[in-house]
């Protein structure tokens, strides 16, 4: 994760005091065009002329600053066109009134709905760019986010100096303000904690300025000294008919406290109507439930049961098993939580367990009798290796081939077989499973480098036989989602997120045990993978096998689940029934996100908990709409209260607008879009014998 570097913003000199205001003479032509905003009172002439159009797209004006940066990766995460100019580059355009506005089929065009600027001066506060910005934002009613500033007059606020703060925010407890809760951050709890992951680097630095006339702070921090009281960090600035979010202190686009923000700072700059849309998913498969698992061997270094275990006789001992304890724990925790579980399973592993112990076995009667409090997903029958055949004689095992030198491959039909079966299983208990989901063991079928660089040719014959839409796959390995084969109507992959909570450990101790083993070099005992591997790097110092699962390893891996809720990804998190098992160590990191969100969020955001086939479709509909923006296939504008989509047959928007917001049918009107964080939102299509989206705004 990117830290937050202490980072002074590219601004006027300090010494300039004097809050930069446009002439006077400059106010009557922002009367002209801007009957769209309740800041703006229309005058008589400005009545006659026709309502502007406001195009739905972002200007972002990037400096190469985290900041910008940020808010860029939140405009591109949520599907909100925007365009980037570079000012690094010798041959960007320059900004003037062709650049922002024209005139279509006689009316006013406002190229962009708001613009993003590095700070409030960052084309020079005497250059014609900043003069034409500042005139077409006045006349058109365009709001302005300045990403990154210091606490002056020029945006609002006293210099900290004067009743202010500055200094480094780590660990710091901002809160959001009456105005700010009433406001674009609504969707907020109240308090805001700044990260603090290492104490040793500072990772954010603010200035909390005290507001002045016009300026309305929407997050503020308690200050010190003669007077006491807050001073604000993100507020509104209103002056000379302009509108300007001031944000003063430094992010980037993986710290929480930019995370919490962001919808706020992107609601706020398209004055809460834009394309695109975001929700807070987290999902957590459970695999290999009704299975065993091998476990982690803490003399050996390794899992005895893996074929790269030197030393083991290959056949694993002492598994790790939910018991029925473990199973009525589970079911008492989702309903406490109020979060429910997906339970990845094999069937056939569960009669294997109750052949070989007596012809009973009390976990699958007890989760059986529990089904309907948990979401299923079939993970195959048996767990097998579904890939290439296996050449398990050689350490890393290859795949094995044919005397032609041919690779040798699983067949369709025993593909098909453990996915059959193991759907006919869970059938016959009365367990609800939906065909169209699949997880593989290890994932395997779809391509496994460095040994199987391609899928298996028979997956996707296999998983057409079984009406399988969405297969699971590994999304450190693929993060996209893609196609398997090439039919039409092929299986798309789900990308899941692994937590760093080992399938081969029941208790604490092991887990840390095993950490220690992968994050630890070589001269501390280590493997030293995180010296050789340069995506990782090595823990200072082994952590205790007593305390460092919950002092350490607990709250990374929630930081990082949280992470993937916060950025609008909808990916599930997989983990294994072993931690589930023993010392339940999989509780206390689900726990502490639950937590942490519900601190942090109202009501009105809850976290959404999507089925597997629900994130296989929100993942292709993102990818046809931004293939689409890419093209320029999308038009979308607002006029008045109107709002207007075009996009090629067959593909829905995602578009976001106020409640109280309507869609034109054929025959009337009905409720826009389902609520979120205060907004309603949607994926949306033309009605029947439409050819565009059309939306009708509030008028309140």
């Amino acid at each position: 994760m990117d830290s937050g570097r202490i980072r002074t913003p590219r601004t006027a000199p300090r010494t300039s005091r004097a809050a930069r205001v446009a002439p006077r003479g400059a106010r009557v032509a922002a009367l002209a065009a801007a009957a769209l905003l309740a800041t703006v009172v229309p005058s008589a002439q400005a009545l006659a002329a026709p309502a502007p159009r406001i195009d739905l797209t972002v200007l972002v004006v990037d400096d190469g600053g985290s900041a910008v940066g940020a808010i860029t990766a939140e405009l591109k995460g949520s599907g909100v066109p925007y365009r980037r100019i570079d000012l690094n580059d010798p041959n960007r355009p320059v900004l003037d009134t062709a650049f922002l506005s024209d005139t279509l089929d006689g009316r006013p065009r406002a190229k962009y709905q708001g613009v993003v600027l590095p700070h409030e001066s960052a084309f020079g506060p005497d250059s014609a760019e900043h003069t034409a910005l500042q005139s077409y934002e006045r006349t058109f009613g365009i709001p302005q986010v300045d990403a990154y500033t210091w606490s002056h007059p020029g945006v609002g606020l006293e210099y900290t100096n004067e009743g202010g703060w500055s200094g480094v925010l780590d660990g710091t407890t901002a809160g959001v303000t009456a105005a700010g809760k009433a406001g674009p951050f609504r969707y907020l709890a109240g308090a805001l904690t700044f990260e603090d992951n290492d104490p040793t680097i500072a990772e954010s630095y603010g200035y909390a300025g005290r507001p002045r006339a016009g300026y309305t702070s929407y997050v503020d921090v308690p200050v010190s000294g003669a007077g006491g009281g807050r001073a604000s960090l993100v507020g509104e600035y209103t002056a000379d008919g302009r509108r300007e979010l001031v944000v003063t202190f430094a992010y980037n686009q993986y710290q929480r406290q930019f995370r919490a923000l962001a919808r706020g700072i992107v609601e706020w700059l398209t004055d809460g109507v834009h394309l695109g849309q975001s929700r807070n998913y987290l999902s957590v498969h459970v695999d290999d439930v009704f299975a065993p698992d091998a476990r982690w061997d803490t003399t050996l270094n390794c899992t005895p049961g893996d074929f790269d275990c030197v030393g083991d006789d290959g056949e694993g001992a002492d598994p790790i098993r939910m018991t029925v304890a473990d199973a009525q724990y589970a079911a008492a925790w989702q309903k406490s939580s109020g979060f429910t579980l997906d339970m990845v399973y094999n069937g056939g592993q569960g009669e294997q367990w109750k052949t070989e112990h007596g012809g009973t076995d009390p976990l699958t009667t007890q989760l059986v009798a529990d089904r309907a409090q948990y979401r299923w997903i079939n993970h195959t029958y048996t767990h097998p290796f579904l890939g290439c055949v296996q050449d398990n004689s050689v350490v890393p095992w290859q795949c094995a081939k044919d005397t032609t030198g041919t690779t040798l491959w699983v067949s369709r039909s025993e593909l098909s077989g453990q996915i059959r079966n193991n759907h006919n299983w869970a059938v016959g208990k009365g367990i609800s499973v939906d065909r169209s989901e699949l997880v593989t063991g290890e994932h395997s079928g779809l391509r496994t480098l460095p040994q199987q660089p391609v899928d298996n040719p028979n997956l996707a014959g296999a998983l057409a036989d079984n009406g399988v839409k969405w297969a699971g796959s590994d999304n450190s390995r693929e993060p996209q989602q893609r196609s398997i084969g090439t039919a039409s109507g092929a299986a798309k992959t789900v990308p899941r997120h692994p937590m760093n909570v080992y399938y081969n450990v029941g208790t604490a101790a092991e887990m840390a045990d095993e950490y220690n083993w992968i994050y630890t070099s070589r001269a501390d005992g280590g493997s030293g993978i995180c010296e050789s591997n340069p995506a990782s790097t090595c823990l200072p110092a082994p952590l205790p096998t007593a305390t460092g699962y919950a002092d350490h390893i607990v709250p990374q891996e929630a930081r990082t689940a949280l992470s993937h809720v916060l950025g609008n990804d909808p990916r599930p998190h997989y983990v294994h029934q072993s931690n589930l098992a023993e010392e339940r160590i999989l509780y206390p990191v689900l726990d502490r996100v639950l937590a942490d969100y519900r601190g942090l969020f109202a009501p009105s955001a809850p976290l959404v908990n999507p089925a597997q086939r629900d994130v296989g479709t929100e993942l292709t509909r993102r990818a046809a709409w931004d293939q689409a923006l890419a093209a320029g296939k999308v038009t979308a504008y607002r006029i008045g209260t109107a709002v207007t989509v075009k996009a090629p047959a067959g593909l829905v928007a995602p578009v976001t607008a106020p409640e109280g917001t309507r869609k034109r049918t054929l025959l009337g009107t009905t409720a826009f879009g389902t609520p979120y964080a205060g907004t309603r939102s949607a994926w949306t299509a033309p009605e029947l014998l439409q050819s565009s989206v059309t939306l009708t705004l509030p008028t309140a």
